[in-house]
């Protein structure tokens, strides 16, 4: 990664308008948002004002505790203005359609920032929007919480490129993901799930492919012996939002992934123990092993606000001001 920089109001655009997903992300975007988020972490008056002038609509339909304070916390160091709508009691598309949505935002805000149920949303939303949508969590992706962890990994290790990283738990959009952004950069991936709960097979495809041409691996088990020899050990909850008619029968099936001390001390002597939270302590994770030294949780989730800022750095911060119509 480069040493921080100054910066100016010009900044350099990823290679796609939006982030919809992290498998749009070019290894070049990886890095990029790597190298200004770390820049970031290390002078945030050098970026002060890449956003003045500029909105951010953040549209809602689930809780949030990271992903809003540092959505809102992050635009506002950049200089902008951000604007929360909570569509808790209403889908976006159910009042009017994501088209016209999208239409009437563009001519207000710089930025459109969706944490919805369903990727289409989100993909439908980039197709017609001409400012930046950002995908702040979907039923199938969620890339900002991947570019934090990568962020982490590299503040721990110093590389992505050859590292071991276990992920075990449900193949989650956590996890696909993890694989997107890992692989691409030449991490080595073991996704480790009980059968019937690993990541979709389109996913799993994509990544093989990213692997092959950044020499990183992805391997698929359902042996929790797997992580060992890991740098870190990665879990998620096992029941996601709206899952919940499910618990009592996944936790029967998960029981023997739950990352506690035995399970820890089969990876590497070093190994960190990464989640995204929220987590279920005592079902996912042991409280003596997410308190443990060995947590970078924390870390994690302080560098949502650095890596998404980055994001925006490159995606409305990029971009000269649109005027009103």
């Amino acid at each position: 990664m480069t040493t921080p920089a100054q910066t100016s109001h010009r900044q350099k655009p990823l290679s796609t308008k939006d982030l919809v997903s992290a498998a749009t992300l070019t290894a070049s975007d990886l890095s990029m948002i790597l190298d200004t988020a770390l820049a970031f972490k290390a002078d945030p008056a050098a970026y002060r004002g890449v956003l003045d002038g500029r909105s951010v609509a953040m549209l809602f339909e689930k809780p949030s505790l990271r992903t809003r304070v540092t959505f809102e916390v992050g635009t506002a160091r950049l200089g902008g203005h951000p604007l929360y709508y909570d569509h808790g009691f209403e889908r976006i598309g159910q009042r009017e359609s994501v088209k016209d949505y999208a239409r009437n935002l563009e001519r207000w805000v710089h930025a459109i920032v969706l944490r919805t149920y369903s990727q289409r949303t989100i993909e439908e939303m980039a197709a017609v929007a001409r400012v930046p949508v950002i995908n702040a969590l979907s039923d199938t992706d969620h890339p900002c919480q991947a570019l934090a962890d990568a962020l982490t990994l590299v503040e721990r290790f110093g590389r992505v490129e050859g590292l071991n990283v276990c992920y075990i738990g449900d193949g989650n959009n956590v996890c696909v993901s993890l694989m997107h952004v890992l692989c691409k950069l030449g991490g080595h991936v073991r996704v480790i799930t009980p059968k019937g709960f690993a990541p979709p097979a389109d996913a799993v495809a994509e990544t093989h492919e990213f692997a092959r041409l950044s020499g990183g691996s992805l391997t698929l088990t359902n042996d929790p012996a797997a992580v060992a020899g890991a740098d870190a050990v990665y879990t998620d909850t096992w029941v996601s939002m709206h899952q919940e008619d499910q618990s009592d029968a996944r936790e029967k099936l998960f029981v023997p992934y739950r990352v506690d001390a035995e399970l820890m001390a089969r990876a590497a002597g070093h190994a960190v123990f990464m989640h995204c939270l929220p987590a279920h302590r005592g079902e996912e994770v042991t409280d003596e092993v997410i308190d443990s030294p060995a947590s970078v949780v924390y870390d994690q989730a302080e560098n949502r606000l650095h890596a998404q800022n980055a994001v925006l750095i490159h995606t409305a911060g990029a971009r000269p001001a649109r005027l009103a119509r």
